[in-house]
């Protein structure tokens, strides 16, 4: 039996859980639920980050010591876990005294390592993130680019962690073990700020009290984020188990959301090296979701209410949606409409109904779960297809392909629907003489539910246990995949269990359209139009831009001048592809700084939901042509 060791971060306790929150931690409880499956010894992690200046500042505005207004909120997280049905092994919070301690120790660990030296720091300083930005960083008014609140310029004299020591090591370690940092448009950002070098961080602070005192100078607390990484072995047993701490480090997945990678992949890497720990295995960072192609907030009242949610469709339904709906290193936008069009077509009409039909025909015909005998027309083909969806499904579950993983399964449950439509069981339980070809049919979707039934286990696992009451096994989950390795292994004669609609449709009521006059579309003269200066422009270079899924930085030539343009469409072209692609570039706009990059024009593209289409132009013309 192996290991595997998963975290989510430690959530910051400035506000209660959010769905940011959850869908990080719903996905690391997939993993370690399916890893259960496959029969590791499975340790899952996630807590809660309490120590700062943001907390010693909101403690104060709600009138509470600080230790009071954190066992508050994590009280929360600790009951939205619970309504999730997360099955974490252990909650840390840094405001324990044995995380403190190991923090200590880490601390020393890197100090007698001569990698702690004390200094003067100055710079931009946002408190609600509790990290410096450079200049370039801020936005257009000076506003921190996370929060677009102001940041306050801060002198001090900190203890400091000497990371450009560590660049040469950390790109040779990234080079080497490609699954390091996923997916690759996150391990690439990281190695293009490590080309770019890397400076010295401040790890202490003078003026914050709510911490973990420097051990070497208890005058100053260690830096909030150096106090946070740390739980990933503090949970665990460094500094006072080391055979548990042996047995789980290093961490097989760090999960974590794309706005903290830097801390993940550069910090945490470098003061592991530091110290002599081994370093974790792989970092996923995965990406944001928006709603209705906004983004989220609790000032604008745009925001995704997971308790409401789970509260009006259940749990299963409410992990079942953000796992298969979002590509998960892709950032997602979720809308009300889509969660209600999922729900309708893969739990009530597919998986619901795959159940409903087969337990009323095995109750109606059998009352129990029938002999199969000798296989049938389509039978060997179900057969092979549960072994193999298992498979395939589970292999795109070690990938973190959650929404390519339930796909697969859901194409075994449509099948089987199908395979009730084209053998017709109804019809041949009628009669004695197909009886028992009637049962086979029923034997083989009861037991193609059993494979469903572990298959959905990591994912909905209320669900699951649903349906294995149901189809006559015990209500719990007793089985792991090596029981997904061959077929027939539910026993005929088994007593059958009550029919239970699993998932309810859900009706939406629509208001009667009122008549309304068309619109009547604005027309534009051909002066109109001439007004536009639209160019041949040649793609000379192309990049992703950092910090965002969507942007790629061109380079395009238009014959008088070279531009630099910023186009929102990374998520459908890669920046190889447009290399010495001819576009259209409209080559009179006036400038706009977009992510602090100024774009000097802009490239003409058709938009669906399905993505974007860039106008290529299809011959060979000279950059700059005009286009008419």
């Amino acid at each position: 039996m192996g290991k595997f060791y998963v975290t989510t971060p430690i959530y910051y306790v400035n506000a209660p859980p959010h769905i940011g929150h959850a869908y990080t931690t719903m996905a690391a409880d997939v993993v370690a639920r399916h890893r259960r499956l496959a029969g590791d010894d499975v340790f899952f992690l996630t807590g809660t980050d309490e120590h700062g200046q943001n907390i010693e500042r909101i403690a104060k505005e709600h009138g509470m010591p600080e230790q009071k207004y954190c066992d508050m909120i994590a009280a929360e997280f600790k009951r939205m876990w619970g309504k999730l049905n997360i099955s974490n092994d252990y909650f840390i919070r840094t405001t324990d005294e044995r995380h403190m301690r190991a923090v200590q120790k880490f601390f020393r660990a890197i100090y007698e390592a001569g990698d702690i030296y004390k200094g003067h720091y100055e710079g931009w300083y946002c408190v609600r993130c509790e990290r410096f930005y450079d200049e370039d960083e801020l936005d257009e008014d000076k506003n921190c680019p996370i929060h677009g609140l102001p940041v306050e310029w801060v002198k001090e004299e900190n203890y400091f962690f000497a990371l450009s020591k560590y660049r040469d090591r950390l790109l040779k370690h990234i080079e080497e073990n490609p699954d390091f940092i996923q997916p690759e448009s996150r391990r690439n950002e990281v190695l293009s700020l490590l080309e770019e070098g890397l400076e010295d961080v401040s790890i202490s602070r003078s003026t914050v009290k709510w911490g973990v005192p420097v051990p070497i100078d208890p005058s100053q607390t260690i830096y909030v984020w150096m106090d946070a990484l740390c739980n990933y072995i503090s949970a665990i047993g460094y500094g006072d188990d080391e055979e548990t701490f042996k047995r789980y480090w290093p961490a097989d997945l760090h999960l974590i959301g794309k706005e903290i990678l830097r801390f993940h992949a550069i910090m945490w890497p470098a003061m592991l090296m530091s110290a002599g720990l081994p370093l974790p295995r792989r970092i996923f960072a995965h990406g944001w979701l928006t709603k209705e192609g906004k983004k989220l907030s609790k000032t604008t009242g745009n925001i995704i209410d997971i308790d409401g949610l789970v509260e009006r469709f259940g749990v299963d339904p409410v992990r079942y949606f953000f796992l298969r709906e979002f590509s998960f290193g892709k950032d997602g936008d979720y809308t009300d409409q889509a969660f209600i069009t999922r729900y309708n077509a893969d739990l009530a009409n597919d998986l619901g109904n795959l159940l409903n039909r087969t337990l009323g025909l095995a109750r109606k015909h059998f009352d129990s779960v029938p002999h199969p005998s000798r296989p049938g027309e389509h039978d060997d083909e179900i057969r092979d297809m549960a072994i193999e969806t298992h498979r395939l499904s589970a292999e795109k579950l070690d990938r973190l392909a959650f929404d390519e993983a339930l796909e697969t399964i859901w194409n075994f449950v449509r099948r089987l629907n199908k395979y009730i439509q084209q053998t017709e069981p109804w019809r041949l339980a009628a009669e004695e003489g197909t009886r028992d070809r009637a049962g086979t049919i029923i034997y083989n979707c009861l037991e193609g539910l059993r494979f469903i039934s572990v298959m959905i286990y990591p994912f909905m696992p209320e669900t699951s246990l649903k349906i294995r009451e149901q189809i006559g096994l015990r209500g719990e989950m007793d089985e792991d995949y090596s029981s997904l390795e061959s077929w027939g292994r539910l026993k005929p004669g088994l007593p059958l269990g009550e029919p239970k609609p699993l998932f309810p449709r859900i009706k939406v009521e629509r208001a009667t359209p009122q008549p309304t006059k068309p619109k009547e579309e604005a027309m534009i003269t051909i002066e109109d139009f001439r007004k536009l200066d639209l160019r041949a422009a040649k793609v000379l270079e192309a990049e992703r831009v950092e910090g965002t899924d969507r942007l790629l930085k061109l380079v395009v030539d238009i014959g008088t001048e070279r531009r630099q343009v910023v186009a929102g469409i990374a998520q459908s072209y890669s920046p190889e592809e447009l290399v010495g692609k001819t576009l259209v570039l409209v080559a009179n706009l006036k400038p706009a700084k977009i992510r602090g990059i100024e774009s000097q024009g802009m490239i003409l593209a058709a938009e669906s939901k399905e993505g974007c289409a860039v106008v290529i132009l299809d011959r060979d013309i000279p950059p700059g042509t005009r286009v008419r």
